[in-house]
């Protein structure tokens, strides 16, 4: 018997095409048809899938008919229009975006964490939570429930492809840009260098040589939305509407995967050789914690891989019940095209 039909729509794209290959890796699912869909610009596109050319389809409600599952990933007023309809096709649409987050009857789901929230989808749409907040969703789910998560604040490092390839290229003209130049004595020495690549950056500042302390748009009180959405999609996850949260958003000049500083309070007694236990048992978590022989993760050494790296795994000097760690994750991976086919396998023998 042929197994669910997938559909993969933004297929072209920097998470549409890291979907295709988790699906060539893991196998996991024995779907039966694989459909590539993208927007008309894009249609007539071959890409390979399982080692088979499939070519690309451009968006259109028909495409979607015999359709199991629709995985979304495309801006946010596209997947707004059309994730409805597909689920109005049949399909259970899996959206990336983050047109659905916040809506009490669309579930958020981490499967690590709440795998069982992806049973309940009256709307027939399941969204997959923003890169940053995901990053650090399976530790924190891990430890939520063992030790009772209070309140989080969170400073994060984010790559540059958190803003999707125009991010990736942008970063990459500006590193060439400034290469092989004597830069820093005076100020203005980057923004200089980088002056010729024009000013339709996607980051309001040079990323390169730098960081930059904003990303997403501005909101209510001189928070971004990517701050807003760590609070609020965290809360979601994990089952507690009152979590208290405060994050900063900081933009730095690495291409792929972000990193989390966490300060993490619990109403129970924990320790780090809890933690570590916790973290260790967990199959998507790798716990890289051995400061005195240089050991912790980062984003150069975790790029490309599928779990969570976590380290600097420490009991807060002066808070009680709280710790301090460091957490990488692959923006791209996890933080975005994994999860979202991972909740794909979740549900894929409920349609």
């Amino acid at each position: 018997m042929a197994g669910p039909v997938l559909a993969i729509v933004g297929a072209t794209g920097a998470v549409g095409t890291t979907m295709i290959e988790i699906i060539d890796a893991r196998g996991s699912v024995p779907w039966g048809e694989i459909r590539l869909i993208a927007s008309a610009r894009s249609a007539g596109k071959v890409l390979k899938v399982r080692g088979e050319d499939v070519t690309v389809q451009a968006l259109a409600p028909e495409v979607f008919d015999g359709v199991d599952i629709a995985l979304f990933d495309v801006p946010d007023e596209i997947s707004a229009e059309w994730a409805p309809i597909a689920a109005s096709r049949g399909a259970v649409a899996v959206d990336n975006s983050g047109a659905f987050r916040m809506d009490p009857e669309v579930p958020l789901v981490v499967p690590e964490v709440n795998a069982e929230a992806a049973a309940n989808r009256p709307k027939g749409i399941i969204a997959n939570p923003n890169c940053t907040t995901l990053s650090m969703m399976a530790a924190m789910g891990a430890l939520h429930r063992e030790f009772g998560l209070e309140a989080l604040v969170v400073a994060s490092y984010q790559a540059a492809s958190g803003a999707g390839q125009p991010g990736i290229d942008r970063l990459q003209a500006e590193l060439s840009a400034v290469a092989g130049k004597d830069l820093g004595s005076r100020s203005g020495d980057v923004a200089a260098a980088v002056a010729d690549l024009g000013d339709d950056s996607p980051f309001p500042a040079p990323l390169a040589l730098n960081v930059v302390p904003w990303a997403g748009s501005l909101k209510d009180d001189g928070w971004s939305s990517e701050e807003l959405k760590v609070r609020n999609e965290s809360r979601k996850i994990l089952g507690i509407p009152d979590l208290r949260v405060s994050a900063t958003c900081v933009r730095v000049p690495v291409i792929t995967t972000h990193a989390l500083a966490v300060h993490a309070t619990f109403s129970r007694d924990v320790t780090v050789e809890a933690a570590h236990k916790v973290l260790a048992a967990q199959p998507t978590i790798v716990l890289e914690d051995d400061p005195g022989a240089g050991v912790w993760p980062t984003p150069a050494a975790v790029v490309g891989q599928d779990p969570t790296h976590v380290g600097r795994v420490r009991q807060a000097l002066d808070f009680p019940n709280t710790l301090e760690l460091f957490v990488c994750g692959d923006n791209l991976r996890k933080g975005a095209a994994l999860n979202t086919y991972e909740i794909a396998e979740t549900i894929a023998d409920q349609v």
